[in-house]
């Protein structure tokens, strides 16, 4: 069968509890495909095996793996599927006891906004108190958690999120009343058809005699309580995963359940795959010393017997010496050493850090592809900010100035800049100047027409002052001026929502001051100019060159599941790996080393770790502190350092890391 003797035992073991640890690139996808075919050669009828995992891509492939393997066509197939295909067909058959008819429609997110709107409106809640989003954002957390409507008016603690469950009960009728779930009530609905009807529990569960799940370590409760019941009865579960790698607990993962799983299963057979295909012994060395720095683990050392250079740490002047320094190595590489474009990965921890990479792949013109997310210059945030920056740069630009005359909000409604279009397209005038004469065309409300003449005298006097001040002070200030992070604070009420946009800002200021800093004669259009040329994108481009030939940028996030040969892991500081918000809270902290953990072992052949010595902040430079995965994944536990790491007002060390020993 081509498996070494770890692979080929999880193979070979077809009946009870069974948990089998796979580490990273030690082949987990192999075993899983051979063992359903394993399973059918030893006369399991294929239609008694169900194989559950996370992707409808997973799922494809699974199915065609085993096939493959079989050598032959099934009459019948094994029932293979994602968690939510899975329960839609079993709440195809029972739904009815749970007052729902059989053909129920599944709402997509723009059909819950819709209902969230109209359940808002009816208990009378503004926009400006929540959003229809973010009371579907607010929902969705709630189910995923299993967490009922009167659970939720319980467990409520601000105002905001009493009023939150007040309507997700309205929501949840609302819903009922046109025979409709969304995509949470899908686990949720099976999970209270198994509580409730226990005989409907023994019949589905007694269409298997085998149950694999794949990616076990990112199952939420809802999934957790699922398999538990369908395995019951035969206890023919075979769960397959990698504690190490759990990262998702944001979203609801718990790596508890991969790690209680002996306890669930006393009988369990454990079996460890340890080695690794993919990396080289070296790339191999700094993640098992990482990771053993996590206590709540299943014990694994991967072992490897290729051989290859030893991973380097970078430490760089700032983020953008960070960006050029990556990208000038990675052109070179493809220069001079043969490599093609597809060979490297460049691996951020958050969705802001591939800005300066984004602008540095193009200017080398090496194409690449942005994973996990829009470009940051289609961010809405950012675009907010450009528009009043082009505004100060061109005021009869119509589109910028349409985009952001309310935003954030000051008075002049959508009704107001209806009618001052129409005065301008009937006078064949820009916008702008017809805005002195607002009052004088009638219609307009006189609190709108104060609100206008303030806007005029903002971009004013911002314009002439963009003449003489330093950029990254004027965008800053006016920033400030207008209120803009409480804009954001009205719009996204999820802390970490507002976290994550309001660091767009602040590196678009960064942007400013980077440009600023290395222009020999800085000016607000030649930012603009800069910025606008970075921005553009064709999105089939991106296509072409992510199945071709093109750098993957990415989160780390993002990273899971995929290798190259050559990876940059960049941004090895405190406050991005491991995250601020898990060192302010002390118990993510293990999941940000697995997150690490994750980019250090996507590497084939070569690993590079870079930090910089400084990032900007409101476009000054700010001095950072080394990650503490540096000294842990290096063996320098016990530099004085390390002992610092999380308390940067202690330990602001500019020292260079040391390469790792030998």
């Amino acid at each position: 069968m081509d498996l070494n003797a770890a692979q080929l035992e999880a193979v070979k073991t077809l009946s009870g509890p069974l948990l089998v640890l796979a580490g990273a690139g030690t082949g987990k996808t192999q075993v899983v495909t051979h063992r359903i075919a394993e399973l059918i050669r030893h006369r399991t009828p294929p239609g008694r095996i169900l194989a559950v995992t996370f992707t409808n891509k997973a799922a494809k492939e699974m199915q065609q793996r085993a096939a493959a393997r079989l050598g032959r066509r099934l009459k019948e197939k094994p029932e293979i599927s994602t968690f939510h295909s899975l329960s839609v067909r079993i709440l195809r058959r029972h739904i009815r006891q749970l007052g729902y008819p059989t053909a129920f429609t599944i709402y997509d997110r723009a059909d819950q906004q819709s209902v969230a709107r109209s359940v808002l409106r009816e208990i009378k809640v503004a926009d400006a108190v929540i959003r229809p989003a973010d009371l579907i954002n607010q929902i969705g957390r709630w189910k995923t958690a299993s967490i009922r409507p009167r659970q939720a008016a319980a467990i409520a603690e601000t105002d905001k999120e009493h009023l939150a469950a007040v309507a997700y009960r309205r929501y949840q009728n609302a819903l009922k009343a046109v025979g409709a779930v969304d995509f949470d009530d899908l686990l949720l609905c099976t999970e209270e058809l198994f509580r409730r009807f226990p005989k409907i529990r023994r019949q589905e569960a007694g269409r298997f005699d085998h149950l694999l799940i794949d990616e076990y370590q990112d199952t939420n409760g809802s999934q957790y309580r699922i398999v538990k019941a369908l395995a019951a009865g035969h206890r023919n579960l075979c769960v397959v995963g990698d504690d190490d790698q759990s990262i998702y607990g944001w979203r609801g993962a718990e790596v508890t359940h991969i790690l209680g799983f002996k306890k669930d299963w006393p009988d369990a057979k454990i079996i460890r795959l340890e080695v690794n295909y993919r990396s080289t012994r070296e790339i191999i060395a700094w993640a098992n010393r990482l990771i053993a720095f996590n206590k709540l683990r299943h014990v694994k050392v991967l072992r490897t017997t290729v051989r290859g250079e030893k991973p380097r740490i970078l430490q760089l002047q700032d983020e953008t010496t960070e960006a050029e320094t990556v990208v000038g190595e990675i052109s070179a590489r493809i220069r001079t050493k043969r490599r093609r474009p597809r060979d490297f990965a460049i691996l951020c921890r958050t969705n802001e850090q591939p800005r300066a990479f984004e602008m540095e792949l193009r200017r080398a013109k090496i194409p690449y592809v942005l994973f996990g997310g829009m470009s940051f210059f289609d961010r809405k945030e950012v675009r907010d900010v450009l528009a009043y920056l082009k505004l100060l740069a061109n005021p009869r630009d119509e589109v910028s100035l349409l985009r952001v005359i309310n935003t954030p909000p000051r008075g002049i409604g959508q009704t107001t800049v209806a009618r001052l279009t129409q005065f301008a397209v009937a006078q064949a005038r820009p916008v702008w100047d017809i805005l002195p004469g607002a009052a004088k065309h009638g219609g307009i409300a006189p609190a709108a027409t104060d609100a206008i003449k303030q806007f005029q005298s903002l971009i004013a006097a911002y314009r002439k002052r963009a003449k003489s001040e330093p950029l990254a002070r004027l965008v800053a200030e006016l920033i400030h001026q207008i209120g803009y992070r409480n804009e954001l604070a009205r719009l996204y009420p999820n802390p970490n929502d507002q976290e994550s946009r309001w660091a767009s800002v602040e590196e678009l200021i960064n942007a400013v001051g980077s440009y600023a800093a290395s222009a020999q004669r800085p000016t607000l259009l030649g930012f603009l100019q800069e910025a606008t040329i970075t921005s553009r994108d064709d999105d089939r481009q991106r296509e072409s060159q992510l199945e071709h030939n093109a750098v993957a940028l990415m989160t780390l996030h993002s990273a899971k599941g995929l290798e190259f040969p050559e990876v940059y892991l960049v941004g090895m500081e405190e406050g991005l790996l491991p995250h601020k918000r898990s060192i302010a809270d002390g118990s993510d902290v293990d999941e940000e080393r697995r997150l690490c953990y994750v980019g250090v072992t996507r590497a084939q052949r070569r690993l590079t770790l870079t930090l910089a010595l400084s990032r900007r902040k409101w476009g000054k430079p700010r001095p950072t502190q080394p990650s503490r995965f540096l000294y842990e994944i290096t063996g320098q536990a016990d530099n004085p350092n390390y002992k610092a790491a999380g308390k940067p007002k202690k330990s602001r060390s500019r020292k260079r890391i040391a390469r790792p020993p030998g």
